[in-house]
């Protein structure tokens, strides 16, 4: 990995540095581990392994650190979900409420 690689929380979508996605980092917003398959740019759901890289070892668990040496973080790995608002009114109007 880069010494200047940037890259963002996939949990809370803080700005990352480098030095940041050592084995046992965290990000400093949220405390979720930053060397996660779910922070790396090769992370790709519905791929074996979820992962782009062929040659990478299985890991079980995407949000939890790992040795994995093809790790590369992702600038894009945050994906918001709706917002608290959006959520009420569907549920609202799913019961007719």
């Amino acid at each position: 990995m880069s010494p200047n690689a940037e890259g963002a929380c996939w949990f809370c979508g803080a700005k990352l540095t480098a030095s940041e996605y050592q084995r046992e980092g965290e990000c400093l917003q949220c405390r979720k581990q930053t060397h996660v398959c779910r922070n790396c740019r090769f992370y790709q759901p519905g791929r074996p392994n979820d992962c782009q890289e062929p040659v990478a070892e299985v890991v079980h668990d995407k949000q939890r650190a790992n040795f994995c040496d093809y790790f590369e973080p992702s600038t894009n790995a945050h994906k918001p979900g709706p917002d608290a608002a959006a959520l009420k009114t569907a549920a609202d109007s799913l019961f007719d409420i």
